[in-house]
């Protein structure tokens, strides 16, 4: 009996192996199928470099203004150099971007793609955003290094940071931000026709404040920003406008120690950035005079990361916190927020550093960026 028992159980230790070892077996179709997916990544982030040279290098912009044409004539078109263009125009017709006669070896951009990729696509300009991906791949090793020793880098590391971050945000402002932005706050269009105080903190290269003020030539506005990099270029920009109500100053905003001055107060994609971002709502609420508005434009997604799995660019927003935003905020010794603090958390801090009534709304013609306004 005692034999029996024992055989049996033995017999069900064995059948209850195999079927663990059925549970995990590989699943091959399952396996192949991820593999392809994984090579599609590989191309896609080549096209994605090669879009991004072919706008820095304006080969977008000169194929658009051009007919049909060899690489030897858009070469001499864009004046690079011809084996260069070569390359990158078999890269961009396999990736179907481009269109190629072989009987001519001549070379389209289609108007559809133009579209896409060149100015005459505003703020949706494509071609704009890859930089931001070549940019990560410059400090990759860098970070990979904060990976196993902790800390952040520093904006120092980013040497294209501002030139990228203007170029992507004046898109925006230049096609929304006086008709569209601005408005959100109800009644500040006006306040801004008869003159007020203005602040913008972390300005960067100024083109915002800029705008505002060669809009709005009755009001007042100050441009703040750590870098004085970025704060030269806005003193150029507002110097050859002509401007004389727009500042600039080199300052952290986690020390601004203006009180009641601004009756309104911006940041445009700025908050996520800082090292101390509370502490920074919490000077922004005591430098706005009682009334003031706070409009603050941040990335739009959700605080819960289950929430972000159908948004189409979640992976590209947790990439560039990893390799920028987050890093850049833990190598100043701060709490490292991130890019997709969201929605959810921005609107509690903004309760939390005071603001007693708070306001999200959206733009139309900025899916990635959600807008806050907020009163003290």
């Amino acid at each position: 009996m005692m034999t029996t028992t024992l055989a049996t159980r033995g017999t069900e230790t064995t059948a209850d192996h195999r079927s663990a070892i059925a549970e995990t077996e590989l699943d091959t179709a399952a396996a192949q199928a991820f593999a392809g997916r994984m090579l599609g990544v590989l191309n896609d982030a080549a096209v994605a470099i090669l879009t991004s040279t072919g706008h820095q290098t304006g080969l977008f912009e000169t194929m658009a203004a051009l007919p049909a044409a060899t690489s030897a004539q858009i070469a001499a078109a864009a004046d690079l150099d011809e084996r260069y263009v070569r390359e990158w125009l078999g890269g961009m017709t396999t990736a179907r971007i481009l269109h190629y006669e072989p009987a001519t070896a001549t070379f389209l951009l289609p108007r559809e793609h133009a579209a896409v990729l060149t100015s005459a696509a505003g703020p949706n300009n494509m071609a704009i955003l890859m930089q931001h991906v070549a940019m990560m791949g410059e400090v990759e090793q860098g970070v990979i290094r904060r990976f196993r020793e902790g800390g952040g880098l520093s904006y120092g590391d980013y040497p294209h940071f501002h030139r990228n971050m203007a170029e992507t945000s004046a898109a925006v402002h230049d096609a929304a931000l006086v008709d569209g932005i601005l408005p959100l706050a109800p009644g500040l269009p006006d306040a801004l026709r008869a003159g007020i105080e203005v602040a913008d903190v972390g300005c960067g290269r100024g083109h915002a404040v800029n705008l505002m003020a060669q809009a709005f030539p009755a009001s007042r506005f100050t441009g703040y920003d750590f870098s004085t990099v970025a704060i030269q270029a806005a003193r150029q920009e507002a110097a050859e406008l002509g401007l004389t109500n727009a500042r600039f100053e080199a300052v952290d905003v986690a020390l601004l120690t203006d009180d009641g001055r601004f009756d309104l107060i911006t940041a445009f994609d700025a908050i996520h950035d800082q090292a101390q971002p509370g502490l920074v709502l919490e000077n922004v609420r005591r430098a706005l005079a009682p009334g003031g508005t706070f409009l603050m434009v941040d990335i739009k997604a959700s605080s819960h990361l289950e929430q972000n799995l159908d948004v189409p660019w979640s992976s590209y927003l947790y990439a560039i916190s990893t390799y920028h935003c987050m890093s850049v905020s833990l190598g100043l010794d701060g709490v490292g927020l991130g890019t997709v603090w969201g929605v959810e958390l921005a609107e509690t801090m903004l309760r939390e550093a005071g603001f007693a009534k708070v306001e999200q709304k959206q733009v139309d013609a900025d899916p990635f960026n959600a807008y806050f306004v907020a009163r003290r």
